[in-house]
């Protein structure tokens, strides 16, 4: 099981699994085979986590093969996705908790250590959870369906903070994100949806994965967790108008879509590749290293414009790009809240103090689902998921 990052690659996954997105996928996608028969689910998480393919293009392939409500089950996991991301950015201050919640932890040796060392040992003789831990750290990936029960037998068996498995999972995950790898542990936990938590219990875990794992001396109860009320949603930023004159295009790991991010008649002069780390594994490093480069490469290609990659994500290094370049204005894909965000806000912010523009650029996708993820996602599925 193995993610190549390319466009091509993921348009190629897109097309093996278009036809089995259907009535087969409903009736089998909860179903944990392992890492050696993955045929039930679409695989197509890391690429749409990058944009490598979009969302939209994932639906109406999808809705071409299969009209009507037939796919609605898959459809709905992509909206997942979208919902998790609108959510998140309407309440920014839930990722800024966790951050300082997960420097606090990672500051103490508190009565934790020890099990935690044992769980990322795969040393805690529960058969399933020591399975999975191994899966995570030799394939980058787990079935949706595992993830849930890991982070229960996280938080309520091993008596874990969630905050270490989101970090955990963000570090790993090949298709990780900020918004639905945080809000989906701390769905589990009970702080998602207040007071509704997720139990793992040993006869799903045996259902589910075709009776590999007896699951022996799961919680059988869900401890409640403190948290503070859930902020209420704020209005989404205004987009910015388009830039005109020279135009630089700068592409990070969010959205590395570059042909589809502007409208069709905009002149881009110069394209580059930000590498901005935040802390995942070298192989999820290296996949993001080498998507970019298949970006930047189908950028030259489509946009006719020069492409580089620079150096660092500094402000210094874009400054000179530009002037090389003799830029206007500087454009990038919106980067969702999260580390990405966060770097490209400080690195707009010291652009700014030489003098030079960076506008962010919102997929219509983006600004027509987010504005909806004010309540739950029932709600927001009827105001985002039409039938056909």
């Amino acid at each position: 099981m193995t993610f190549t990052p390319t466009r091509a690659a993921g348009l190629a996954a897109l097309a093996d699994f278009v036809d089995r997105a259907g009535h087969d996928y409903a009736e089998t996608r909860n179903f944990d085979r392992g890492p050696g028969d993955r045929a039930n689910v679409s695989m197509l998480s890391p690429y749409l986590r990058y944009r490598l393919v979009t969302e939209s293009e994932v639906v109406a392939a999808v809705r071409a093969r299969h009209p009507g409500e037939t796919a609605a089950k898959f459809i709905q996991e992509v909206f997942w996705r979208t919902y998790w991301k609108g959510w998140l950015e309407l309440r920014p201050s839930v990722w800024t908790d966790y951050l300082e919640d997960l420097a606090s932890l990672e500051a103490t040796s508190g009565g934790w250590r020890r099990d935690y060392d044992r769980a990322l040992a795969g040393a805690t003789g529960i058969d399933c959870f020591d399975a999975w831990i191994a899966e995570l750290a030799e394939f980058g990936y787990l079935h949706n369906h595992a993830r849930m029960w890991f982070a229960s037998i996280w938080i309520f068996t091993l008596r874990l903070p969630w905050q270490l498995g989101a970090a955990l999972f963000w570090h790993y995950l090949y298709d990780g994100d900020a918004a639905s790898n945080t809000l989906s542990w701390r769905w589990v936990a009970g702080l998602q949806t207040a007071g509704k938590t997720y139990l793992a219990q040993a006869d799903n875990i045996a259902r589910y994965t075709g009776g590999c794992f007896t699951a022996a001396g799961l919680a059988s109860r869900a401890a409640a967790i403190t948290a503070t009320p859930t902020p209420a949603p704020r209005p989404l930023t205004m987009p910015e108008p388009l830039p005109t004159g020279r135009i630089g295009l700068l592409l990070a790991e969010d959205d590395l879509a570059p042909e589809t991010l502007l409208p069709g008649r905009t002149q881009v002069d110069a394209i580059a590749a930000l590498r901005c780390g935040h802390g995942r594994s070298p192989a999820v490093e290296h996949f993001i290293r080498e998507a970019l480069g298949d970006a930047g490469r189908r950028a030259h290609t489509s946009l006719r414009a020069d492409a580089t990659t620079l150096p660092d994500a500094t402000a210094a290094s874009v400054h000179s790009w530009a002037q090389a370049h003799r830029l206007d204005q500087i454009v990038i894909a919106y980067a969702p809240v999260g580390p990405s965000a966060a770097a490209v806000a400080t690195l707009r912010d010291d652009l700014r103090a030489l003098g030079v523009r960076l506008t962010p650029v919102r997929r219509a996708w983006d600004e027509h689902n987010w504005p909806h993820a004010q309540r739950g996602f029932f709600a927001f599925r009827e105001k985002c998921i039409p039938l056909a």
